[in-house]
């Protein structure tokens, strides 16, 4: 019995103190710490989603300046060449429209990012050019075809619903009253254009 003693008194010393890792864990030290790292770490998250979600905006809107202005020189290029007259006349009124949002968004983000073009990054500007390109030999093609005016009423009937899905994205996230005011008057007068193209017909 005294060898079973002794063994076990070596045991005893060699295990851990539980008393000494209750106390650490409960000790002011230890909780002050912990609730540091929670409230740094609930900081960062909230930092990066604020700086995520403006970095978003500015994207946003450098897209939609992008898509508006090379969507004007498709029409500036394919409007003299559509024979029907009541299609040159809404072409007209459409390209009338991206013009004035164009400016007064350029206006927006020079005051809110000191906007630049060469500031868009290449990406982007590389992707927008790409669709133009694409539409602009669409309408050549349908000009060699002798479609042209059926194609560029259901081309731009499609590029006013995008812009205008652009448009409301924004006005929907966006908390700039100015910006919500020139985007939603641009949404507004897309919308009263829209049935023009949407409904077009060669017939009539």
């Amino acid at each position: 019995m005294e060898g079973q003693e002794y063994l076990n008194q070596i045991s005893a010393s060699n295990r851990p103190e539980k008393k000494s890792m209750n106390r650490f864990f409960s000790s002011k030290f230890f909780i002050f710490a912990a609730i540091s790292a929670v409230i740094l770490i609930a900081i960062m998250i909230l930092g990066a989603i604020i700086n995520g979600s403006k970095g978003d905006e500015k994207e946003l809107n450098y897209k939609l300046k992008l898509h508006i202005d090379n969507t004007a020189k498709v029409i500036q290029n394919s409007q003299p060449l559509v024979k029907s007259s009541v299609l040159r006349s809404s072409s007209a009124s459409l390209s009338s429209i991206l013009s004035n949002t164009s400016r007064e968004l350029n206006d927006y983000l020079v005051e809110k990012y000191n906007f630049k073009d060469k500031d868009v990054d290449k990406k982007i500007v590389e992707a927008a050019t790409a669709k133009k390109d694409e539409l602009e030999t669409e309408l050549f093609e349908a000009k060699i075809n002798g479609i042209l005016d059926r194609i560029y009423a259901h081309k731009m009937t499609y590029e006013i619903s995008s812009i205008m899905g652009e448009e409301a994205k924004l006005i929907n996230s966006s908390k700039n009253a100015g910006l919500k005011d020139l985007l939603t008057t641009s949404y507004q007068s897309l919308d009263n254009l829209y049935k023009n193209f949407s409904e077009f017909s060669e017939t009539k």
